[in-house]
């Protein structure tokens, strides 16, 4: 349903809205909690030496960030099951690692070394594991929306129990193919969850600013697709949605939209000063709703002490410099790489032939 009167909108982020996913309808016990924790606190010391190493010259190219986010990959991915695919934009290391794909792995990948997961040809934006069923980051705004589109139909087609996890951001949200995917999603009943990680800022520019509506989760109304706005701060809430989501799809109802209220911590990339916005902002986010600092709180109310916590972040940290010293110690590809995985014409140019 449209508003008769458009609600006048508040420049800046403000504060993420309580999720309308309703109550926590599955609170995980206590060890998977922990994990939870775990898997955030990892993307975000993960994060934290990525951008070290940028600054050292160690990555090159781009380099997304994905701190502060943490509570969507996180809680989607523990709602998810086996067999379920992903894939997301170029905003993506976080989701690497949600997917089970190892930190050494990933880190080899960013300094473009023989031991990462694209065989230190695709960097920071573009690699893959087929294993964890985790098929891409990709560079180009939206590019990867109708690909989660043709996932879902496999997924149908070969009559298999999973969905795919859809993830774009607030920008790609105005790109066409977004909406050519929505039309065919919703026309076939495809087991496709989008999720619209909704940080505020497409690059420096706000999202009041270039997106209008009430909510980007009402996107999918005229093609007759559910949508939620979620607080993305909170990985409870996010899980608790995603669960509703993911049975939707899964019971053959079709696609449904997911849009998380989040906020990034860093620049749009490494190379993005972010003065768009005042410090005054980011450190309100920071101090009034760092998902990694709530779920802390719901631990301690789970009687998990201070000890157990520091030793998870020594395990995390230990974890990181592994894959640091993994990366820097792995060569750099063969010069043969750069004619490995690329399409050649064969002969009369009627067919393509794979190197």
């Amino acid at each position: 349903m449209v508003a008769k009167t458009e609600t006048k909108r508040k420049k800046g982020p403000g504060r993420p809205p309580k999720s309308v996913a309703g109550k926590i309808n599955d609170t995980p016990p206590t060890d998977d909690l922990l994990a939870i924790y775990k898997d955030m606190l990892l993307i975000r010391r993960f994060e934290e030496k990525a951008g070290q190493l940028y600054g050292m010259g160690q990555i090159g190219g781009f380099c997304h960030l994905y701190i502060g986010q943490e509570a969507v990959v996180v809680g989607l991915q523990s709602a998810s099951k086996p067999g379920d695919t992903v894939v997301t934009s170029y905003r993506d290391h976080g989701h690497m690692l949600a997917c089970g794909m190892a930190a050494d792995g990933v880190m080899a990948e960013l300094t473009g070394r023989a031991g990462g997961y694209s065989r230190g040809k695709g960097g920071s934006m573009h690699m893959f594991s087929r294993e964890k069923k985790f098929f891409g980051g990709h560079g180009i705004v939206g590019a990867q929306v109708p690909i989660g589109v043709g996932l879902a139909f496999s997924h149908k087609y070969k009559d298999e129990p999973n969905v795919c996890l859809t993830y774009l951001g607030d920008g790609a949200v105005n790109q066409g193919q977004v909406y050519e995917s929505f039309n065919m999603a919703a026309l076939w009943r495809l087991p496709c969850l989008f999720i619209i990680e909704n940080n505020q800022y497409g690059m420096g520019t706000a999202v009041t600013r270039a997106a209008a509506g009430r909510a980007l989760a009402d996107r999918g109304l005229a093609y007759g697709i559910p949508g939620k706005q979620v607080d993305g701060m909170d990985v409870l809430a996010v899980r608790s949605a995603a669960l509703e989501a993911l049975a939707h799809c899964r019971d053959g109802h079709g696609p449904y939209i997911l849009e998380m209220k989040t906020y990034r911590y860093r620049g749009h990339s490494m190379s993005d000063p972010a003065k768009y916005r005042t410090r005054e902002e980011v450190d309100a986010m920071r101090k009034q709703h760092d998902p990694i600092d709530q779920m802390r709180e719901v631990l301690k109310n789970q009687n998990i002490t201070d000890e157990q916590l520091k030793s998870i972040d020594s395990d995390v940290k230990v974890i990181v410099t592994k894959a640091t010293e993994f990366a820097q110690t792995s060569p750099e590809p063969d010069v043969a790489e750069l004619f490995t995985d690329i399409l050649l014409p064969v002969d009369d140019g009627s067919q393509l032939a794979k190197v």
